[in-house]
Order: structure tokens, then C-alpha cells, then sequence
């Protein structure tokens, strides 16, 4: 497993969420503005590598929407009002899972990563900047297709997970704090969790809210160093990926 490949990329989110900090107490103070950070995000588990390699797959009779429909699907440039939007690299989608400390946390410490078990078929990522210079928050997203009644297995094993699980050790960075949040109501279901993540000294306040729409998973994340007990999923972001996505959906029934 690529340890080290999912480390490094980690350690990107506490750099970014840390710029997109340091921005907006810096605007807040009345020294100036600036867009804040770029929250892109490693992703996705074993043999999902394929599937990023070619946007068109997607095995028959698995009812995954494929690469280049997520595509179609995720969010774009001028989609939402007031915020940036940017694609997640391919590079950092299709990583290895990698064990957590205590094994029952290992669904959260997988969906931090935009990863899972099953792996995803297929997957795509954007990540968000607000246009408010007051605004530090960093949001991502991942649409993540799965096969028949792999996307309940997510779910399921999310929903466990944030039960049982209180703290874990992940890639050498120590993750506290899991607590469940109420369920949104989103999709055909959805989870909502917080954690607090320690990452190149850096404390990392994150909030995750996941839906499942069919076989596809929508993972929601936001961080905010400067209003860490505050942080939430920007509404305006999950009404808007979830219309865009069920638009495609019910247009290639």
C-alpha cells in the first residue's frame, strides 16, 4: 500500500485548511483579503484504478454511473453562488485504503480519504473556496459510483463506525472527537459526523455529511481552523450537487 503517497496528501488538507486559516483572520483583522484555501482530497480504495483510467467503464449489470457521467454530474465553475469551484485531481483519486487504529474506525478514517470498502467503481472530486475574504472554511465533495448494493454497504458501515468509534491513529496522524451529528434527511439516506483531525501539528476541525442517491455516494467534508466548533457543509453546496446529480440520474433512466 502506498502509505506514504496517502500521508503526504493528507498532510496537504492541514496545509491548505491552515492558508485558508491564516487568510481569513488575516482579512478579519482588516489587513486584506483573498480567496480561501483549496480543499482537494485524496481519495478512493483498491481496485478502483481502472475506472479512473477510463471514464467510460463501468462492468455491465453493476448499475454504477461511470466516471465520465459523474463528471456530467459533479458541480461546476458558476454552479453555486459565492463560492469557487476547482476538480479534484486525478492523481489524488484512486488511492490505496490504508489500516486504522482500532479497526472499527476504519470506515471513517477511509471516508476522510474519499475511500471505501467496496471500493467505488468510479469516482470524481471538486473541492470549494469562498468568495467571502471573511470566510476560511475549506468544503470538498466526492461522487463516488458503486455497484449494486455496494452504496448501502457504505452507508452501513459508516453509520457503525461513527457509533462505535471515538478516536483512531490513521497514517501516523491521531484523529479525536467522532461524534455522530444529526442525520440530514438527504437522498435515499445519509449520515453526518464530526472529528477533530491532528495533522502536521495542526488541529483540523472536519464535518461530513454523506447521501446516497441510488448507487452513488455523495461525500460532503468541511474544515474551518478559525470557527472549528462552527464548521458545517455549506448548504448552498449540498442542495445544488444533489439537484445536479438526480437530474442526470432521472435523464439516464
Amino acid at each position: 500500500m502506498r502509505v506514504g503517497n496517502v500521508k503526504s496528501k493528507v498532510s496537504r488538507i492541514a496545509v491548505a485548511v491552515s492558508v485558508a486559516a491564516a487568510l481569513g483572520l488575516t482579512a478579519a483583522c482588516g489587513g486584506g483579503g483573498g480567496d480561501g484555501g483549496k480543499g482537494a482530497k485524496p481519495s478512493k480504495a483498491k481496485g478502483s484504478e481502472a475506472a479512473q483510467a477510463d471514464p467510460k467503464a463501468s462492468p455491465a449489470g453493476s448499475g454504477a454511473l461511470t466516471r465520465a457521467e459523474l463528471e456530467k454530474a459533479a458541480l461546476a465553475s458558476g454552479d453555486v453562488k459565492g463560492y469557487g469551484v476547482k476538480k479534484t485531481a486525478a492523481s489524488d483519486i484512486g488511492l490505496d485504503s490504508v489500516p486504522a487504529d482500532p479497526a472499527a474506525c476504519q470506515p471513517v478514517a477511509d471516508m476522510f480519504l474519499f475511500t471505501s470498502d467496496p471500493a467505488a467503481r468510479a469516482a470524481v472530486g471538486r473541492s470549494f473556496a469562498a468568495k467571502d475574504d471573511l470566510d476560511a472554511s475549506v468544503t470538498s465533495l466526492a461522487l463516488l459510483a458503486y455497484g449494486s448494493g455496494e452504496a448501502e454497504q457504505v452507508l452501513d458501515g459508516l453509520r457503525t463506525s461513527t457509533g462505535k468509534c471515538t478516536k483512531y491513529e490513521h497514517t501516523g496522524y491521531q484523529y479525536s472527537g467522532v461524534k455522530v451529528l444529526k442525520d440530514p434527511g438527504l437522498g435515499d439516506e445519509s449520515v453526518a459526523y464530526r472529528l477533530l483531525g491532528s495533522i502536521e501539528g495542526a488541529s483540523v476541525p472536519t464535518t461530513f455529511t454523506v447521501v446516497r442517491v441510488g448507487t452513488t455516494v455523495v461525500t460532503f467534508t468541511a474544515m474551518n481552523m478559525l470557527d472549528g466548533d462552527k464548521v458545517k457543509v455549506p448548504s448552498a453546496i449540498v442542495d445544488a450537487q444533489l439537484k445536479k446529480l438526480k437530474k442526470l440520474k432521472k435523464a439516464t433512466a
